[in-house]
């Protein structure tokens, strides 16, 4: 990872955790429902890439969970490798997830 970490925003319009990086956007998409979070889709563009941006805005998410109350389903292979990596994020999953 190189530099510093862009600020995430949350866009509840957009139902996405997002940040924009010399004019491009990464983001990851999620949708509610219930209780349950189910974060569907990272994308950080080629340029991006190797700086920590996808594993900020998955932290970020998850911190949003957190706060909420709400679970994870982690239907995106990125988040279920950043919470393979984070065990301190299992108790998040909703139940029958699997990393």
């Amino acid at each position: 990872m190189t530099g510093t970490l862009p600020e995430i925003r949350h866009n509840v319009a957009a139902r996405r955790f997002e940040a924009s990086v010399e004019d491009a956007l990464a983001r990851v998409d999620y949708h509610l429902a219930g209780d349950v979070l189910r974060l569907h889709h990272t994308r950080v563009p080629r340029e991006l890439e190797g700086r920590g941006i996808a594993a900020a805005l998955v932290k970020a998410a998850l911190a949003y969970a957190r706060a909420g109350n709400l679970r994870v389903e982690p239907a995106c292979s990125y988040v279920r490798a950043y919470m393979k990596r984070h065990p301190e994020t299992h108790d998040l999953l909703v139940e029958g997830s699997r990393l």
